[in-house]
């Protein structure tokens, strides 16, 4: 056999070989891109449309996918949530007379609630990244009640603005008292995601 064509050979074999490689990279970032478009719904959608490109935004969503898997998240103990869920009611019945006050006591015990289950609190940023993973479906509901919060620390936002912040509020506390932990801890990058048709029913319920 002429010399050139151990040549062509090895140069088919090469291209094979580059190509079969080349469509296992394909095929694993288009699953890559369907788990978490599945898992993280809305919040895939912000994060690619925040960052601007696709690649970008899912290196973002997969680091967050690591830290969360790093959290040691435990649910809280019977104790504990009643004790969380007679002061949402005080809050929640304090709304009435006092909405400014409610708004902002919601706002802690929602940080006090992450705390106690494990997330760490120090950084709203990084808060809402943790909270994306476990409830995808909810967190921009933080981001609305955090942002309307922010605004009525520098004035009077005005009462249905400041019912729509509880509601918000509500939306998360409800999602932070029912995780299925386990799955969260042993599984974050399948972890269970919130119903997005309960999420969405907080936007019509009152306070009270």
């Amino acid at each position: 056999m002429p010399a050139w064509s151990w040549f062509v050979i090895a140069a088919v074999v090469v291209i094979a070989i580059a190509l079969v490689a080349f469509l296992a990279l394909s095929t694993a970032r288009r699953k890559r891109s369907e788990r978490l478009e599945r898992h993280f719904g809305p919040e895939y959608e912000r994060a690619v449309g925040e960052v601007g490109d696709q690649r970008a935004a899912e290196k973002e969503l997969v680091a967050r996918e690591r830290r969360r898997q790093k959290l040691d998240i435990v649910a809280l103990a019977p104790e504990a949530r009643a004790k969380n869920d007679e002061h949402w009611r005080k809050v929640q019945t304090a709304f009435v007379d006092n909405p400014s006050a409610a708004v902002g006591e919601a706002d802690r015990l929602v940080t006090s609630v992450m705390r106690e289950r494990g997330y760490p609190v120090d950084d709203f940023d990084q808060r809402v990244a943790d909270i994306s993973v476990d409830h995808p479906h909810v967190v921009e509901h933080y981001r609305a009640a955090h942002t309307l919060h922010l605004a009525q620390e520098q004035g009077n936002i005005g009462v249905e603005a400041q019912r729509e912040a509880f509601v918000h509020y509500r939306a998360l506390y409800e999602q932070l008292l029912d995780t299925n932990v386990e799955t969260a801890n042993e599984k974050p990058k399948e972890a269970k995601h919130d119903n997005p048709r309960r999420a969405d029913q907080h936007d019509h319920i009152s306070p009270s």
